[in-house]
């Protein structure tokens, strides 16, 4: 069966933007990947800043969004205790609120890999001690 996955801002403006360097790695992956891609509102306000000067990304991302290739299933007022815990136990790293929210999704939905190109990930752990089960060329 194929994995499903959890995308991070990276490998989202990877899949947009042709010309990223991880455009082609980020394409043949998700061809492998199953369901919709989640993410959570901190890694889209990241891609979609990075994506501002990419013709039409803004509007892929929405495309995508309407069309429940990806969705948004995380709530961080739901969330803000674990995500506020690991915000400060990765302070030394440190983590963005991106990551803590996407490493915290990895604990509410186990069986999805996180795919990012953030090597921080590998320092990161889900339920304390596990770690984040990772889709990453680095």
């Amino acid at each position: 069966m194929k994995p499903p996955i959890i995308i991070d801002a990276g490998p989202l403006v990877a899949l947009i933007n042709a010309r990223d360097t991880y455009h082609a790695w980020t394409v043949e992956q998700l061809k492998q990947a199953s369901g919709p891609l989640l993410t959570c509102e901190a890694a889209l306000s990241e891609a979609i800043f990075l994506l501002r000067t990419t013709s039409g990304g803004v509007s892929q991302i929405g495309g995508m969004l309407r069309s429940g290739g990806l969705k948004c299933n995380f709530c961080l007022s739901d969330e803000i205790v674990p995500v506020c815990d690991l915000l400060r136990k990765y302070a030394d790293v440190p983590m963005s609120l991106a990551d803590a929210c996407l490493v915290r999704m990895s604990e509410l939905f186990p069986k999805h890999r996180v795919m990012s190109l953030d090597s921080d990930f590998h320092v990161y752990r889900r339920n304390r001690q596990q770690a984040v089960p990772l889709l990453t060329p680095l």
